[in-house]
């Protein structure tokens, strides 16, 4: 009797779990475990290089709405919202005070800390502030961050280029992540704009990043995974899109 009370509680309890509603699944397809084997699959084992990535720019004269890529052409959105995979921190030099855009640049650093051609950055008089024309203060090379954004239902990443105006912020916002002893990639990031004006009377936007949600566990470890295989799978120097001459 207590054997067959045993056996309907187990059949009960099976019962129970067959008809319990399913647990939502993440909103971050990357993150499933065959993902970079279906990237290589349709690529068919090409590089993935920068060429593959969409791109959104900051925006000019003060605008505090994004432009992004999409299916149907570009799109405008107030904000972005995703994990942040990793970045990078290109700065380039150009020789010239008005290049054409598309210019490649006289000297271009992949991480802000050497050149191409092995020259320390810090030392360079081109990153002196100033040294672009003498009087806003603003430095000759141009630097700036690239983000790898993460977005729902996406399985590659948005390359976000915040500008030298806003990565100080950027750098705040991973040292207030790194204090709560938090990773980069397992939060969820809001990035918005907010208009500002400079010295000079200009309107530019200011990028803002917020944590808006913690990633579960099972989530965050998913996501460092992918990051560093992502990451290792693409190569700095291929990643980075020309840095524009003009803005």
């Amino acid at each position: 009797m207590e054997q067959m009370n045993l056996k309907d509680r187990l059949s009960a309890k099976v019962e129970t779990l067959q008809t319990a509603p399913a647990l939502p699944s993440s909103d971050y397809l990357a993150l499933n475990n065959n993902t970079l084997d279906l990237i290589h699959e349709n690529l068919k084992d090409q590089p993935l290089t920068y060429q593959m990535f969409d791109v959104v720019k900051s925006p000019s004269g003060g605008s505090t709405v994004f432009t992004v890529p999409g299916l149907t052409g570009e799109e405008a959105e107030k904000e972005l919202t995703g994990i942040i995979l990793d970045y990078t921190l290109p700065r380039a030099y150009w020789d010239t005070p008005d290049p054409v855009e598309g210019t490649p640049p006289t000297c271009l650093s992949h991480n802000s800390l050497v050149s191409e051609s092995g020259k320390p950055c810090a030392r360079c008089p081109f990153n002196d502030y100033g040294s672009k024309d003498g009087e806003t203060g603003a430095k000759a090379c141009k630097e700036s961050v690239l983000l790898f954004l993460l977005r729902p239902g996406n399985v590659l990443p948005l390359l976000v280029r915040v500008p030298v105006t806003s990565k100080g912020l950027f750098l705040r916002y991973t040292a207030r992540l790194t204090s709560a002893l938090t990773p980069l990639n397992g939060v969820v990031t809001r990035i918005s704009l907010k208009k500002a004006t400079s010295r000079g009377g200009k309107p530019y936007a200011l990028f803002h990043f917020e944590a808006v949600s913690a990633l579960s566990p099972e989530e965050a470890a998913s996501s460092k995974a992918f990051a560093r295989q992502f990451m290792e799978a693409v190569k700095a120097s291929e990643a980075m899109p020309k840095l524009e001459a003009a803005g």
